[in-house]
């Protein structure tokens, strides 16, 4: 079990102690564990500390914390802690007299006062009493009455309530009070000094509690002698103390509170304190933050009061700066979320609020995130022990090395409270003059283990402060016929005088130049220490009042000097790439040249009659259009790379203009030849007579109104929502190598505010334009006509164009984001589209021209008529006298074959002559020869389908024009 809730001290070390019991009328308090944990645990880990707490009105006497040794007993193991029942303290204090309390420490049972009186008193009274295991003493209280033996006058007494917490959370009282009680024997020793008066302490230990302080401060004003001025210590003491003083007219003045509510003047006006409130580190941080040009911080914070006034004050501070705070967590217990949030937000300048246990929790998840290094900078309250990180915490689950690594760096911010000057102040007392009175007076005692050690000197200066200032009253006070000791709870004149002579008070304390501001709260210098290689080094000292930096510049970075407070981002624009670019426009200039070659053959057989029934004005309109098409893939992967961000709109018109009416003019005339294809040649029959006349001039119109409507949307389009440049971001990506920098991507994008809408009509209307050609193209593909020859072709074409531009308008909008894939899938379509229309729709005219060589005999025929003509007539003459001569060379051919044939026939007819001549002589002696036979003269009648020899001339001179075309059929 025991290594379930400690690993990390399960590890180190076997040992540990075994629980004990608790005190009678008493419990333990064990940190870090929960009820079922302590529960089930029976060994606890060396170092571990457990805490006696008492039931009600009970203390406890001897030993309140007790810790695992590595021999497995518990610290002052031979020293019994019991929880007993308090006496009155007014038992414990006698005036004009002196109380001897034995043992030292609170009134319990078994505690036992001694009393006597100052010369000139008589006892009256026992001068002995016992506390009972009731509560109660076993005698009256006796008192000093002035006898006359007193011949002299005496110093009058001024009584200081106060509330010292020798024990509780902070035991501050155990050196805060030796230290006021020398104070107050040095001032009472003054003749300089309330010279007619003698200051006198009457303090209970407060334990740091509000509830038992409120006991203790309504036996304090309910019971003589009257107090003058109250002391109380921690900020919650403090806190009820002078909310209640201002209905009783005392003034309050508190040595060890730093709770920056009590800086509420409204709330608490008599309120004065030595210890400087935990705001003043702030002026100290806002210092730093403007040294090390930090304009963003973050803060992190334990959810109590002292510390959310602190943040509130500090962001107020900032403000006026000119600092921001972007993050701002908070816990309770457990820092793990928040830190975790301030790892998520970027936060490099941290802010830290806690009390130290949470500081170790703090760090052990700092060192979990990796919220530490060169990137990042904390800074501390400054009141940690020096080895904080180093104590051996149940509750975490961080190694000693890990808290290490993790704090190393961070800078602190403490308030001075020991003169760091070789100064005799007020007292004649030097800084280490006093630390060497206070530990003689302590007996030797372990600094590190007295509590309030620290806050020592302000105690003192505490007591000093009273004193000068209740010195300074006197002379006013006795002009108005007022004396201090005429004070009681409802005289407004004395206590004003106080506050008045409290408020301008100023001199040299061991602690420091004692000054108080309009809040009553102590200002005092600040030490900046920095943790270098795991021990705290001084690098400065801040002095709010007079807004002086100390510096002493030994201040150390991990990485090459203070942090950035955040990642600085690189905008870097991405480009398109200019290998891509380079390819395609090379791609796109071959075509251009190909869209010229098409062009001019186009123009230059623009005589020829298959040209001349392919339309070579809408053929030409196709090649220009195309190389529009072509010349806008260059504007469209121009970037930023190539022009300044002002002339990028020109280059969107550009694009835009170049690739809209290169569309309409190279698809508006493919879809005008194949639209009056269809709506010729797919009619009924009585509109027939309507197909042999097709008016050019229709076609062009077609075109012009095809390009009229793309010119006047175009047009709409930049007058009523010009094109502009926005720029698009993406997410922050980190670049090779370990830099403190993010890269912000950005990419430039032609666009308006109503782009979607634009290009919604517009891809709407040439989507319906590109199906309605796939449908005009399937629906004609059977017809054939001399009109419009090439009709099969642009159907081709149409599909191709269709097809690629139906793809890639979608797949562009989608990858508009990546400029590479939306270029090329852009551009590749535009060149491959153009170049598929100039292939189907000119090689196949040059390939028939020049393989037949129709443009040759075409060319000859033009030089001997020496005209050229376009004349319908004309043509149809010539090309009958063409066919005409290649029948004539056909029938000749013909001609010479039967010729031929007839020779043979010839042959043969006279080889059988011969041989029946043989034959009949043979048979002359029983046969009569037969009569010699003629020839039939159908038989040499050339076969069926050839011409008769005699008829060849006047057939081939006198040729009849009628029957040529069914020749020619």
């Amino acid at each position: 079990k025991w290594m379930i809730i400690f690993p990390h001290v399960f590890l180190s070390s076997f040992l540990g102690c075994a629980i004990i019991r608790p005190p009678r009328d008493g419990g333990i308090r064990y940190r870090g564990l929960t009820q079922e944990q302590i529960r089930n645990v029976q060994i606890l880990p060396v170092d571990y500390e457990i805490e006696y707490i008492c039931r009600g009105n009970r203390v406890i006497v001897g030993p309140k914390v007790r810790k695992c040794l590595p021999n497995g007993t518990w610290t002052d193991i031979t020293q019994h802690s019991r929880c007993l029942l308090l006496c009155p303290r007014v038992w414990t204090s006698l005036e004009n007299g002196r109380v001897a309390l034995k043992p030292p420490g609170p009134p319990v049972e078994g505690t036992v006062l001694h009393y006597s009186c100052h010369a000139g008193f008589m006892l009256e009274g026992r001068n002995i009493t016992h506390c009972t295991k009731l509560g109660k003493w076993d005698s009256s209280k006796p008192r000093c009455r002035g006898g006359f033996l007193n011949r002299h006058p005496r110093k009058k007494k001024l009584y200081i309530g106060a509330l010292f917490p020798m024990s509780g959370g902070w035991p501050g009282g155990q050196a805060c009070l030796p230290s006021a009680q020398m104070a107050l024997d040095l001032v009472n020793n003054r003749t300089d000094i309330l010279p007619d008066y003698e200051l006198e302490l009457i303090y209970y230990d407060s334990m740091c509690d509000p509830g038992e302080s409120t006991k203790l401060l309504y036996d304090l004003l309910y019971t003589e002698p009257i107090k003058t001025v109250l002391m109380p210590g921690c900020s919650s003491v403090s806190t009820l103390v002078a909310e209640a003083a201002r209905m009783w007219n005392l003034i309050v003045l508190s040595y060890g509170s730093s709770s920056p509510a009590l800086s509420n003047r409204n709330r608490f006006p008599t309120f004065f304190r030595t210890h400087p409130s935990a705001t003043l580190h702030n002026p100290t941080r806002v210092r730093l933050f403007q040294k090390w040009k930090w304009t963003k911080i973050a803060t992190i914070q334990q959810t109590t009061e002292v510390f959310t006034s602190t943040l509130d004050d500090l962001e107020q501070r900032v403000k006026e700066a000119g600092i921001e705070i972007s993050v701002r967590q908070s816990f309770l217990t457990d820092p793990a979320v928040a830190v975790k949030n301030l790892k998520r937000q970027d936060a490099r300048i941290i802010v830290g609020l806690f009390y130290e246990t949470e500081a170790r929790k703090v760090f052990c998840e700092v060192f979990k995130e990796k919220l530490y290094g060169k990137k990042y900078v904390w800074f501390l309250i400054g009141w940690y022990a020096d080895n904080w990180f180093k104590i051996k915490d149940p509750s975490i689950n961080c190694t000693i090395e890990n808290m290490t690594e993790a704090v190393e760096g961070h800078v602190t911010t403490e308030i001075v409270m020991l003169n760091p000057e070789t100064i005799r102040g007020a007292s004649n007392l030097t800084s280490q003059e006093f630390l060497g009175a206070l530990m003689n007076r302590l007996g030797g005692k372990n600094p590190e283990e007295t509590g309030g050690f620290q806050e020592a000197p302000l105690a003192y200066d505490a007591v000093w402060a009273l004193a000068l200032a209740l010195n300074k009253t006197v002379a006013p006070l006795k002009a108005k016929g007022r004396r201090l000791e005429d004070f009681n709870y409802n005289n407004h004149d004395i206590t004003a005088e106080i506050y008045r002579a409290l408020n301008t008070s100023s001199f040299e304390g061991v602690s420091g130049h004692v000054v108080f501001d309009a809040q009553g709260s102590r200002m005092a210098m600040t030490l900046i220490e920095q943790l270098q290689g795991g021990s705290y080094k001084k690098i400065g000292y801040y002095d709010s009042s007079q807004k002086n930096l100390s510096w002493f510049g030994n201040d150390v970075w991990i990485g090459a000097g203070p942090p950035a407070d955040s990642t600085i981002v690189i905008e870097e624009f991405r480009y398109l790439s200019q290998k891509l670019f380079a390819a395609v426009s090379v791609f796109a200039g071959l075509g251009i040249l190909l869209g010229i070659v098409c062009l001019t053959f186009n123009i230059y057989n623009s005589n020829v009659r298959y040209i001349q029934n392919s339309q070579p004005y809408l053929n030409n309109m196709t090649a220009v259009g195309c190389m529009m098409a072509l010349a806008a893939v260059f504007p469209l992967g121009i970037d930023g790379h190539h022009i300044h961000r002002s002339q990028f709109p020109v280059v969107c018109q550009f694009r835009l203009w170049l690739l809209g009416l290169g569309f309409s003019l190279a698809y508006g005339s493919m879809f005008t030849k194949i639209w009056w294809v269809h709506n010729l040649f797919t009619k009924k029959e009585e509109k027939k007579e309507k197909r042999k006349h097709l008016e050019p001039w229709k076609l062009y119109a077609t075109v012009g109104v095809l390009l009229a409507i793309d010119v006047l949307s175009l047009m709409i389009w930049q007058i009523v929502d010009p094109l502009h440049i926005t720029v698009e971001k993406f997410t922050r990506e980190a670049p090779k190598g370990d830099l403190d920098v993010l890269i912000q991507p950005l990419l430039e994008h032609c666009t308006s505010e109503k782009m979607n809408t634009w290009l919604g009509v517009v891809y709407g209307y040439k989507g319906l334009l590109l199906l309605l050609g796939i449908f005009l193209a399937y629906e004609t593909k059977s017809v054939s006509t001399e009109k419009i020859n090439d009709h099969r072709a642009v159907g081709m074409a149409i599909y191709n164009v269709a097809v690629l531009c139906m793809i890639t308008a979608p797949v562009t909008m989608i990858l508009t984001s990546q400029q590479d894939a939306s270029f090329a899938f852009a551009a590749l379509a535009i060149v491959f589209s153009v170049y598929i229309t100039l292939v189907v729709l000119f090689v196949p005219k040059m390939r028939r021209l020049i393989t037949r060589g129709e443009w040759q005999s075409e060319q000859q025929d033009t030089l001997k008529t020496g005209s050229s003509t376009n004349n319908n007539d004309e043509e149809k003459s010539r090309q009958l006298e063409r066919e005409n001569r290649e029948l004539q060379k056909i029938i000749q051919e013909k001609e010479q074959r039967v010729s031929e044939l007839r020779n043979q026939l010839v042959e043969r007819q006279a080889l059988r002559n011969r041989r029946r001549p043989s034959s009949g002589t043979n048979q002359n002696h029983s046969n009569p020869s037969p009569p010699s036979s003629q020839p039939d003269p159908k038989s040499l009648l050339p076969p069926p389908g050839y011409p008769n020899p005699a008829d060849s001339k006047i057939s081939r001179n006198h040729c009849h024009n009628s029957q040529i075309p069914l020749l020619y059929k």
